[in-house]
């Protein structure tokens, strides 16, 4: 996506639907789909698709559905340096330099209930800075996070279609491609991650059009 006003919108919206659906993301929906809605192009379609499963969906299942899908699977992992790092001692070091990225950027990650990798709070970052330098280093995490979700049927994978449609290139079509892609994937001396919690990290919204 080479509009980079448009690509933010979508990244924002993806980060917002990306966590726990509380009673404030649910209120937050009219919002999201006004945003969406005045957009064209593949994210916006898998954005608006994703919308009218949330919309037509009970509070309290999509909560239950959010949960069974993230919080007790590694390999449908929300935090991008698992993909690449797994549970190992030199994640400490990868999940540092996301902190510095958003430091050179005048920011501070200051939430403390996730980490600074996890999915929602990057895209902020890339909705925020009008760019994609922690996504695109991190495109082959967020291609096989697409293709576990889609494996298991789930319409968040609607999500990750949306923000890997906004990158440079295509997807890789199967696992075998994302997994050259990512050169073997996650080592396998991870040991899992805690559950996640509800919310994702603020930066600056820019659904409403704030720089």
């Amino acid at each position: 996506m080479r509009n980079a006003e448009a690509r933010a919108v979508a990244h924002q919206a993806a980060a917002r639907l990306l966590v726990y659906p509380d009673p404030g993301l649910r209120a937050e929906l009219p919002l999201i789909r006004a945003a969406v809605a005045a957009r064209r192009g593949r994210p916006f379609r898998r954005l608006a698709a994703f919308l009218d499963h949330a919309e037509a969906t009970a509070p309290e299942e999509l909560a239950r559905h959010y949960v069974d899908v993230f919080d007790f699977k590694n390999r449908r992992c929300l935090y991008l340096t698992w993909w690449t790092d797994g549970d190992t001692r030199r994640r400490g070091m990868s999940l540092v330099r996301f902190k510095e990225t958003y430091r050179r950027a005048g920011l501070e990650y200051t939430d403390g209930e996730e980490l600074p990798d996890f999915l929602p709070a990057v895209l902020e970052f890339s909705a925020h800075t009008r760019g994609l330098e922690l996504l695109v280093p991190h495109r082959p995490a967020l291609e096989l996070l697409r293709l576990s979700l889609t494996d298991c049927g789930t319409p968040y994978a609607l999500l990750l279609e949306a923000v890997c449609a906004t990158l440079p290139g295509a997807s890789p079509k199967d696992r075998a491609a994302a997994q050259a892609l990512a050169r073997g994937g996650p080592p396998r001396e991870d040991v899992g991650l805690e559950p996640y919690g509800p919310a994702a990290s603020r930066l600056l919204p820019v659904l409403n059009g704030d720089p």
